[in-house]
């Protein structure tokens, strides 16, 4: 995949990772950025270190994700990557949320990890 570049604009755009489990819906509600899905990238497959690794390779600024081990699996000390870590996977229930994703997005700075806290009901 070729490495990526931001766009320069207002306000500013960020490369968003989406990883398999996240649900494409969510796509349209996080305006002004740009997201790829894991799988569209060719990187399905990849298991989360190696995920990581070739997204920030690729020029990627977030990872958006719904692996809930994430922290406890991966060495994030270091990574140049944001991560948001959706609560649930579930688009019936996760659209009731966008607002509260959007905001994590918009407030993740280089390096940081957030878990958005989503129900199962």
């Amino acid at each position: 995949m070729p490495h990526l570049r931001r766009t320069a604009r207002w306000p500013p755009s960020t490369l968003i990772l989406f990883d398999h489990g996240t649900p494409a819906p969510l796509i349209p509600f996080l305006e002004g950025h740009t997201v790829t899905k894991a799988k569209d990238a060719g990187w399905d497959k990849l298991a989360n270190g190696e995920l990581l690794g070739a997204a920030e390779k690729a020029g990627f600024e977030l990872l958006l994700t719904t692996d809930k081990n994430m922290a406890a699996q991966q060495n994030l000390r270091g990574r140049a990557i944001a991560i948001v870590v959706l609560g649930n996977s579930q688009w019936r229930i996760v659209q009731r949320y966008v607002r509260r994703i959007a905001a994590s997005v918009n407030a993740a700075t280089p390096g940081s990890y957030v878990e958005v806290d989503i129900p199962f009901k």
